[in-house]
């Protein structure tokens, strides 16, 4: 396997690892998941009082990672873009699924808002105009699979075009963008401080597009929370984080809350999604994208491998021939 196949794995695993530790504990508080789980060391089956994930075994991915190999097989059939109204119905479509198999994870605040309105004929630029939430940046990571950050505004305009219909706005673009460029840095063979400063640079560049809502600055927050945690133990960092950054679904906590833990974890993608599970709240998304990201700094060998198997088996996932499609488009 070559580096940049290794690292693209590394990416799109991650993502399903973090989406897959965090999944019992989200819409947990950060006191819960001490009382419940002391500390989560590995994947663990939902609580049947858990009001998302409950019933799902072990090891499960969530809807960050089922909307992100939509995102990726939309690239992967659009040659590299994807057409904002073709991804409002497959997100439909992959809805009425999970209501059909009488799941509970379903479309986040401003994705279901967005996409009823593209139901009731409001046209694509339209309907995303007030989703600030971090759906389009859990999602995002094929598109920095696909995408080479090295032009930056040709990079962007392909994150515009993954988050557009639900997220088009300067909060929901600034996050995606910032995640996207995250791992793309990582694939093109960059280090973790590599990373974070492509993030921060497109988070910049991301909240001159869409429509303005008022909010924290996201490229400015994920400097400042790698800087709080600094040099702190974890259970301390964790604390902090929840506290100041915050664990919720607003793309301003849950984004700096990634790149947070990310600092942390100094870039281990394994330790980086466990500690995203220990911290509750959104913590399948916050996981998704730390892991994401340091999965494509580490690569895929960096990432226990009974645990990657665990993500294939459980969920019959097999990311490779996806991943492999969207590295030719870079």
């Amino acid at each position: 396997m070559n580096d940049r196949l290794d690292r693209a794995l590394g990416a799109f695993y991650g993502l399903a690892l973090g989406d897959a530790l965090g999944m019992p504990t989200q819409v947990m508080s950060r006191e819960d998941v001490v009382r419940v789980y002391g500390t989560v060391t590995g994947f663990e089956p939902a609580r049947p009082d858990n009001p998302v994930s409950a019933g799902m075994p072990a090891g499960s991915v969530t809807d960050d990672t089922e909307q992100a190999v939509i995102v990726g097989r939309l690239l992967d059939e659009g040659g590299g873009r994807i057409d904002p109204l073709r991804l409002a119905h497959e997100l439909l479509d992959w809805e009425k699924e999970m209501k059909a198999k009488g799941s509970f994870d379903l479309l986040g605040p401003s994705t279901k808002a967005a996409l009823d309105a593209v139901a009731r004929g409001v046209p694509p630029r339209e309907a995303g105009r007030h989703g600030t939430t971090n759906g389009a940046a859990m999602r995002v990571t094929p598109v920095g699979i696909a995408s080479a950050a090295t032009s930056p505004d040709e990079f962007l305009d392909r994150v515009v075009e993954s988050c557009q219909v639900t997220h088009d706005t300067t909060i929901g673009i600034a996050g995606a963008a910032a995640v996207a460029a995250a791992v793309s840095t990582g694939v093109d063979g960059g280090s973790l401080a590599e990373a974070v400063a492509a993030a921060v640079t497109a988070a910049r560049a991301g909240a001159r597009r869409g429509h303005w809502i008022a909010g924290a600055d996201i490229a400015s927050r994920i400097g400042w929370a790698g800087d709080l945690v600094r040099d702190l133990p974890e259970a301390d960092a964790l604390d902090r984080i929840c506290a100041l950054v915050g664990t919720s679904v607003a793309s301003q906590e849950s984004v700096p809350a990634a790149f947070a833990v990310l600092a942390v974890a100094d870039g281990d993608p394994w330790r980086a999604a466990l500690l995203a599970a220990n911290l509750g709240g959104d913590s399948d998304t916050i996981g998704a994208i730390a892991g994401a990201v340091a999965g494509s700094v580490t690569g895929l060998s960096a990432l226990p491998a009974d645990a990657v198997t665990t993500l294939r088996t459980v969920n019959s996932l097999d990311l490779r021939p996806l991943t492999t499609r969207l590295l030719a488009l870079r």
